[in-house]
């Protein structure tokens, strides 16, 4: 359920915002409607998590011991040290790649001494390198003193001589194209650098590491920092009125959240006691009230899943978790299909929970969530003889025998003659199967209007979610007659003196007028119509929705035929290698590969699939946007 929230305001003295906060964190029950503040405390705090969050992502899935408690002085000092090193280290890296780099653009000259050419500079002998083409070189003439270094089919290197003859400085620059800028340093003063950067970047590797131990710690100052950050957005965030009295300036400070009921006494007792203005509302459908799920342990299971959607449903809206749950295990039990899958799930998540039991520690909800997946596959692969891909004649007669007919894969070749059929035309596994699937839709979808006939039980909106319950069985029996039979489903069908086709046709009439008439409804009838007849298009598309969101369950039975049939393939790869000793692990990578493979896009077919006829199809004749957002009461935890 949807825990119910009273919407509190408070008012304090502008001068005992602080002193407030802190008996309000204290408290730990109200959840405070600020969401933007300002000042340079903020700022700092903003930049402390900056820099811890870097130290934490450096330091990455680096392991170590335990370390000791840390106060956030001295994590933050670990941080800026672990900053600095990797400043430091990156620097190191820049200068490598610079030296590798020149290295590589003189690595055709051999050992190049810098030094060397300064010492003949100095001596007045005046000498420059250049690499050019081959014509351009011999057509530097007779007066130009050069010596050649090397060359190849493409240019020459040489060493050309200032000699001081007329035109020369004109001639060499000409020649600044092709001229060899010297380095700072040696070829082996720069393969010496390296050398060295490369052992500071082992030291400076050393010592990032040896922070490892203060990860733990790192973590814990980045949540300390968020609650404090969380206390200035609250403290300089509040609205402020400043008021005179005999010539005093004096202020006030005001803000707005939201208390479970049950906890508003408790507020209004702290705020008597403290002298705080209180003042208690009924929220309205214009607040933004935050969302506070309550369920029993069962149905809670579901939360580790909702929790990763960041499916939250509005304050104003259902809480559907029990029917989440319920639902998605059977959309999961028949994406994944396969029992022998499901006995693998069980085994790997049976190892965290044992361990959990033996330590005497709580099992993770997500475990047990994972477990109950397990066991849905399980059941559903059981009930149509589905077991790690192999055919029929290969599975244990007794395990065949657990399996239900209808849609066993075991009789998957027989034809299944309803009693009103009289044996002339019949339905195939894979036809019930279908079946299946577009009741589950039925009764789902029907569930949601009955929920929204339930909350206007005492208005006549509610006859306009039974017209909608009545089309919903009308198409129900179309989409039987146009997808999966129409001989066995025909419009003629007449089952003890009942025109069933007849029937499912006034059924979606009589449930559009009903619709139509009531769905819009606010005490006035005329109203309605009008806001129907103004929506008429929107109206319209409403039944062709109805019909295309049942159609949309035959996904389960789709995805999960996919799967089945890639499983079979797998097998039928490694199946002939399997009878020679010399492939068997070739046969066992196969299979082992194969399946995996096949698992991983059951679970991504279970998040495309299996979640969205939840979140999209049911959720959308449940009226639900997912709009809410979590009750998060403003305490002193971290977590």
């Amino acid at each position: 359920m949807i825990v119910p929230m009273k919407k509190v305001s408070l008012i304090i003295m502008g001068d005992k915002k602080t002193e407030t906060l802190k008996k309000l964190r204290k408290l730990g029950m109200m959840h405070i409607e600020i969401t933007e503040g300002s000042g340079e405390r903020l700022n700092e705090l903003k930049e402390q998590i900056s820099l811890l969050e870097s130290a934490i992502f450096t330091l990455g899935n680096k392991k170590g011991a335990e370390g000791e408690v840390l106060t956030l002085a001295d994590s933050l000092n670990i941080a800026k040290e672990i900053s600095s090193l990797t400043d430091e280290k990156k620097n190191c890296q820049a200068e490598v790649i610079t030296l590798n780099t020149e290295l590589e653009r003189l690595k055709s000259w051999g050992e190049l001494e810098p030094e060397s050419v300064k010492e003949l500079l100095g001596k007045g002998v005046d000498i420059s390198f250049y690499e050019m083409p081959e014509k351009e070189y011999n057509s530097l003439g007779e007066s130009v003193k050069t010596v050649k270094l090397g060359e190849n089919k493409n240019s020459v290197k040489c060493m050309l001589i200032k000699s001081g003859f007329d035109g020369e400085d004109e001639l060499v620059s000409s020649l600044n194209t092709y001229k060899l800028e010297l380095p700072q340093m040696s070829t082996e003063e720069m393969r010496q650098r390296i050398s060295d950067l490369g052992d500071n970047i082992k030291s400076i590797d050393e010592k990032i590491i040896s922070y490892s131990n203060y990860t733990n710690a790192l973590k814990n100052a980045v949540k300390a920092c968020e609650k404090e950050i969380e206390f200035e957005v609250y403290s300089t965030g509040m609205t402020d009125e400043k008021l005179s009295d005999d010539n005093k300036n004096i202020s006030v400070a005001y803000f707005k959240g939201y208390v479970e009921t049950e906890n508003l006494d408790r507020l209004k007792e702290t705020a008597k006691a403290n002298s705080w203005g209180l003042l208690v509302e009924e929220p309205c459908e214009e607040d933004d009230v935050p969302t506070k799920l309550k369920n029993n342990k069962f149905v809670s299971l579901i939360y580790p899943l909702t929790d990763f959607l960041g499916a939250v449903p509005g304050y104003f809206e259902y809480d559907i978790s029990g029917w989440f749950l319920a639902f998605i295990l059977i959309f999961f039990g028949i994406i994944f299909g396969d029992g022998g899958y499901g006995l693998i799930i069980c085994s790997v998540v049976a190892i965290p929970i044992i361990k959990s039991l033996v330590a005497k520690k709580t099992v993770s909800p997500m475990f047990l969530l994972i477990g109950l997946f397990g066991l849905s596959t399980i059941l559903w692969g059981t009930l149509t003889c589905t077991w790690f891909g192999l055919s029929p004649e290969q599975i244990p007669q007794w395990l065949q025998n657990l399996s239900i007919p209808v849609i066993s894969n075991v009789y998957e070749d027989r034809i299944w003659h309803p009693f009103w059929t009289q044996g002339e035309v019949g339905l195939t596994t894979a036809q019930n199967l279908q079946i299946f699937c577009f009741s589950l839709a039925l009764i789902q979808l029907t569930i949601a209007h009955i929920k929204g006939a339930i909350r206007n039980k005492s208005s006549l909106k509610m006859l306009g979610d039974i017209g909608s319950i009545l089309q919903l069985f009308g198409i129900y029996y179309l989409v039987l007659s146009l997808v999966v039979n129409p001989e066995v489903f025909s419009f003629g069908l007449v089952i003890s003196g009942i025109p069933v086709g007849t029937v499912a046709i006034a059924l979606i009439g009589l449930g559009f007028v009903l619709s139509f008439v009531f769905s819009n409804y606010e005490g006035n009838i005329v109203k309605s119509v009008l806001a129907s007849l103004k929506n008429i298009v929107s109206v319209l598309l409403g039944v062709v929705n109805v019909f295309s969101d049942i159609v949309s369950y035959i996904r389960l039975w789709a995805v999960g035929l996919a799967g089945a049939a890639i499983a079979a393939t797998v097998n039928e790869l490694a199946g002939p290698l399997l009878g020679n000793f010399l492939f068997m692990i070739i046969a066992i990578i196969l299979l082992v590969f194969g399946h995996g493979l096949n698992m991983i896009l059951n679970v991504l077919s279970v998040i495309v699939h299996g979640i969205r006829l939840n979140t999209l199809e049911f959720s959308s004749h449940l009226d639900m946007s997912w709009s809410g957002h979590k009750f998060k009461p403003f305490n002193e935890q971290t977590d």
